[in-house]
Parts: structure tokens; sequence; C-alpha cells
């Protein structure tokens, strides 16, 4: 599928149409669906096929007509100025991609065993279109406001098959996604595609909190094409040999996260519906605790936590959590955009202590006879200059008398 130059591009590699509308027999869908039993998702059934969960989809829009999403859409908008008001009217160059996506989340077949069935099929969609490089303002305003107003709506789930291709995000995005988070909001993104140039993971799927979903093939191995790596990289869902729905009742084969990260966020939706008494930390914390390890030992850049397991997530034990294991956006925003600038100390200067006081000592009788040091040097000293200049002013005064006054030889 086709890269946008700038923002947000679509997280899906390939389609082709395998039936028209209309043209599917009983069976031929539903039966491409291998992911329903090899990942539990058919066995979470059991106890929760998502009802009274709402997962809005940001996207090219979702047509709400289509028979497998009939009744499944219960609001939406538009923030492109390209669609309509509800967001049931695809939008770009590539408008099928949002129907397709809600159909692998939500959709809930024709009946019987026919049709494509979403990994929640109980649950209800917000159909929210933006034009991917399209529309009256970037896609990356666009995103913001349209996370907003899912929240707003009453969203348990943003699903985001879409990826920015670069790390870092717009700050407009902060306050949008920690708004989400704030209010319980799961966020499930995309991990994007080699096939698409997207080698390493890009935003939103960098994102602190955020549920990043890797894909891999039809036998649980990392998908070389439809999936990316990152260290942000959450669990793995299948992203090859997918089957679709596009607007006006087709269906088609694809690959991409774009379809893993609505199975994932189908799944999300049944641990809501099963545990509504859960935050979002814990949440999240259940997709990942539960995941079946598949690469390294522990979290790893390719699968994350593992490959998804719906029946765990729903039904085991889990010890509770206090912090997203995925992160904390509120703490990243607080160091690497807000953080509080420390002034530069100014120096400050203290006196000189003053000398300690001189401690008299016993009163010494002689004190007032003796002279002090000070004395000797400032009196003393002149006044013996003095009594050696007389001394020898007299001696001479003596000396002289002497030699006029004794008797004088007569000749």
């Amino acid at each position: 599928m086709k890269r946008w130059a700038a923002g947000a591009v679509l997280a899906a590699v390939a389609a082709s149409v395998i039936f028209g509308a209309g043209a599917a027999t009983a069976d031929a869908v539903r039966d491409q669906e291998y992911w329903l039993d090899e990942y539990g998702i058919r066995a979470a059934w059991n106890t929760t096929q998502g009802a009274g969960v709402t997962i809005a989809f940001i996207d090219t829009g979702v047509d709400g007509t289509v028979a497998e999403l009939s009744g499944a859409v219960v609001g939406g908008a538009d923030f492109s100025g390209l669609g309509s008001p509800d967001g049931q009217t695809p939008v770009g160059d590539e408008n099928e991609h949002g129907t397709m996506v809600a159909s692998l989340a939500a959709g809930r077949g024709t009946g019987g065993d026919n049709g494509v069935i979403g990994s929640a099929p109980a649950a209800s969609i917000l159909a929210i279109s933006i034009g991917f490089g399209q529309g009256n303002t970037s896609s990356d305003d666009q995103i913001a406001e349209a996370v907003r107003f899912a929240v707003d709506q009453g969203a348990d789930v943003i699903n985001m098959s879409l990826t920015r291709n670069t790390l870092e995000w717009p700050e407009s995005w902060d306050d949008a996604f920690l708004y989400a988070m704030q209010n319980n909001v799961v966020i499930v993104a995309a991990a994007g595609n080699r096939g698409s140039g997207t080698t390493q993971v890009g935003a939103p799927a960098t994102m602190p909190g955020v549920l990043t979903v890797a894909g891999v093939d039809i036998n649980g191995e990392a998908s070389f094409d439809a999936s990316a790596q990152g260290t942000t990289i959450a669990v793995a869902a299948p992203s090859e040999d997918l089957v679709g729905v596009v607007p006006g009742g087709g269906h088609v084969r694809w690959n991409g996260t774009s379809g893993a990260t609505p199975i994932v966020s189908g799944i999300v939706a049944l641990v809501i519906a099963a545990h509504p008494e859960l935050d979002a930390a814990n949440v999240i914390n259940r997709v990942v605790a539960t995941a079946r390890d598949a690469g390294a030992q522990g979290a790893d850049a390719i699968y994350g936590f593992g490959l998804i397991d719906a029946q765990a997530a729903v039904n085991a034990t889990v010890d509770p959590v206090t912090a997203n294991p995925m992160g904390d956006l509120a703490e990243w925003i607080t160091i690497y955009r807000r953080a509080p600038v420390t002034p530069t100390p100014i120096p400050t200067f203290e006196p000189e202590p003053a000398p300690a006081p001189v401690v008299a000592g016993p009163a010494n009788p002689l004190g007032t006879i003796l002279p002090t040091v000070n004395m000797l040097r400032n009196v003393g000293v002149p006044l013996g200059v003095i009594a050696i200049f007389l001394g020898l002013l007299g001696w001479l005064s003596v000396a002289a008398v002497r030699h006029f006054r004794s008797p004088r030889k007569t000749e």
C-alpha cells in the first residue's frame, strides 16, 4: 500500500481481492480466519464476546453499511474535512483500510458461520476518519483531535493501525494521548512493516503506555515484510494471510500489522468486558502477562512479551499491578518535555569569623610594674638610645674640663 511523504501512514503492506461484494460462499471467508482457534479467541467467547465495550478506529473511516458491521457502528466523526460527519464515509487514496481494520476487531459475520468475524464480535465501533496527508490540517493534528474525541465519546479502546515512521511524535500528541490514558482508555498501535519501509517501530508505537503490536506469519514466526522491530513491542499477533471486509461488502486477503492490531484491540475488549473493574494498566498487563513467549526469554524486540493468548488473557489468574507495564507517558513528558529548569545557585559570601576574644587569666600583681612587650618596643628602646647619647655627652664634658684644668709644663 502507498506511503505518504509526511505525517502518519497506514500500517498495511498489501491487499488482494478474494471475493467481490456478495460473491462469497458460506464458509469460504470464515474458514480463512485461522487465528480464531490458534490464538484462543474462540475459546474466550465462552466467557465474553465484548458486549458493552466500545472500540474507536482512528483511520480512513468505517463503512457501517457492510453486512459484517451492520449495527456495530454507534458513532463517529470526520477530522479530515473530506468525509461525512459520522466518520462512515471512507476518505483518502486507500479508503478501504479503516473498514478492513474494523472488521477484524468487531466484525459480526453475516449470519451463522458466514462472513468475517472479529475477535470481539459484540463490541461497538466509533468510526473516526482522518486524511493521511490530506485535509485542512496536518494528519498529526487530526490524530490528536481524534484521540480526544474518542475519549469524550466513551471509547474504551483506541485502535491505531498507523505509524509516523519516526521514533518521535509531535507535542500535540502528548496531551491527547495522556488524556486517554488518564481516562483508562487503552491505546493499541501497530508496529509498522518492513515491506512499507518501516524497519524500526515508529510513533505512536514508541509512546510509553501504548500497547504495541508486532506481526507473525501463519506459523507464528516473526513476519519479515509484515512487521517491524523495536523495544516498545508488547505482543505479537497474526499479520499475514488475513481476510477483511472492504467498503461495499467485498472481501480481501491482506498483510500488515494494520491487521494484527485490531485482532489485539478485540482481545483487549474481551478483557475489559470480562473484568470491568480493571484500570487500563491492569487490562494491558493481562494481555502481556498471558502472552506465550516466542523469542528470547522475556520481552524482546521481535515478539515483545510473546504471542497473544485471548483465552488466557480473559480467564487466567493474573496478579494486579500498580503501573502500566508498557511505561508511563506522564513521566516521559515530565523528563523530556517539561522538566523544570533548575536555576544556577547564586554564590553567597560569608564574612570571616571574628577572632576569638582573649580570655583574661588570673590577676598578676606585678602587672602594673613589669612593662609589656609593646611598651618595651615603643618606649623602652627610644629611651635607651637617648640615655646612651646623654651618657656619652656627659663623659665628653668631664674630659674637656679636666683637660683645661690640668697643670702645664713651663719652659
